[in-house]
């Protein structure tokens, strides 16, 4: 009986205070995001330069200008240009890496009091499937009796999957010419491990586990003629794992993690967030067609 009185007046404490209560949140020195990549698209390449903010000045984000930014394979360097029109963002002019190449950004971040901070990270471009056999957009066979999931499609792909079991695929996914999930916190990867050189979404792999979806579509979206790509990017699995912390963490609250809490391949530790990354990048593409 005391026990329910003391659950109670524990209730009834917690739920009628609403006095409105600042937490003063201790804020250290700035620190330098990176975010960047290379695959071996022939294209422009990008590399984000940014400070990170304070938790209440969230949307007031300080772009890095002046940066002398290049990544290297060792034998050739390929410079990244700032945009003027685009503070904090570096381009390279259209180029392909390569796949089984290892790639190193070095970043130089000019300094308030004169020189550069060096700033370095490492990401091996892993090898990638050959083709995308096809992608089937149809109807979820998810809970059939459910009216509501009769309006929901899904995106499968049909593919020979690599039999190296450190590779992750990462999906992304354009509807006409609008990216589905090109956040990372949209991102959605399939990582091989128990069904690597598997054919992704083929009878021996449905033999062990159901289909793998990569998209979700409701039929309100979908129109006669819609244009859907996917691209399918061979990624390592510690980006996939900076991926899912920067999930986790949400960004924004301090009791879910603050940016130090979240995984960075940039170098030297404790003075950047973020990741650079190498992929390889197949694509494949279909129309959709009004069902009759």
């Amino acid at each position: 009986m005391k026990k329910w009185m003391l659950y109670m007046i524990l209730a009834f404490a917690m739920f009628s205070c609403r006095e409105e209560i600042i937490i003063d949140l201790e804020e250290g020195s700035p620190l330098i995001g990176v975010e960047g990549s290379i695959t071996d698209e022939y294209k422009r390449h990008e590399v984000i330069l940014s400070y990170t903010a304070d938790f209440y000045n969230a949307e007031e984000i300080r772009m890095i200008t002046g940066a002398k930014v290049v990544v290297t394979d060792g034998v050739d360097t390929i410079p990244y240009w700032e945009q003027s029109d685009q503070p904090g963002h570096y381009l390279t002019d259209s180029v392909a890496g390569r796949k089984k190449t290892l790639y190193t950004l070095l970043v130089d971040v000019p300094e308030e009091g004169g020189g550069y901070k060096r700033l370095s990270a490492e990401s091996y471009m892993q090898d990638n499937v050959e083709e995308i056999d096809s992608i089937v957009l149809k109807r979820t066979s998810m809970f059939p009796n459910v009216p509501l999931w009769d309006t929901i499609f899904m995106l499968y792909p049909y593919f020979q999957s690599l039999p190296d079991p450190s590779i992750v695929y990462m999906i992304k996914v354009t509807q006409d010419t609008v990216p589905q999930n090109d956040t990372l916190l949209q991102a959605n990867s399939i990582p091989m491990a128990g069904y690597a050189g598997y054919y992704v979404n083929g009878p021996e792999m449905l033999e062990n586990t159901s289909e793998i979806p990569v998209a979700m579509m409701t039929k309100s979206e979908l129109h006669d003629g819609m244009y859907i790509r996917l691209d399918l990017l061979s990624i390592p699995s510690d980006y996939m794992m900076f991926v899912f912390s920067v999930k986790m963490a949400m960004g924004s609250n301090p009791m879910m993690g603050p940016p130090t809490n979240v995984l960075t391949n940039i170098q030297p530790s404790r003075e950047a967030v973020g990741w650079f990354y190498a992929a390889s990048v197949v694509s494949k593409e279909l129309i959709y067609h009004t069902e009759e």
